[in-house]
C-alpha cells in the first residue's frame, strides 16, 4: 500500500479510471456485437444504423486512447464490406 499522500491519490485516481475504462470498454464491444446480429439477420437497413452508431462511438473512444486508431479502422472496414455483401445477396 503507498505509504505517500500522492501516492494514495494516485492509487484512488488509477481505480476510478480503471472502472470507467472497463464499462467503456464494455459498450464498444456491445455495439459491435449489434452489428454482427444485425449483419447475421441479413437486414441492411437494421445493419446500417447499428454500424452508424458503432462507428461514432469507437471514433470517440479512439480520441480518448481507450481503443487503438488501426484496431478501429479495421472494425469498421470489415464490417462495412460485410454490409455491403448483404446487398448483393
Amino acid at each position: 500500500m503507498a505509504n505517500i499522500k500522492a501516492a494514495k491519490k494516485d492509487a484512488v485516481t488509477s481505480e476510478q479510471r480503471r472502472k470507467k475504462n472497463s464499462s467503456r470498454r464494455s459498450m464498444i464491444r456491445t455495439f459491435i456485437k449489434k452489428v454482427r446480429v444485425a449483419i447475421m439477420s441479413g437486414n441492411q437497413k437494421k445493419a446500417e444504423d447499428a454500424f452508424q452508431k458503432m462507428q461514432s462511438i469507437i471514433d470517440s473512444h479512439v480520441n480518448k486512447g481507450l481503443i487503438h486508431k488501426n484496431k478501429a479502422a479495421r472494425y469498421k472496414s470489415n464490417f462495412s464490406l460485410k454490409i455491403r455483401k448483404i446487398c448483393k445477396i
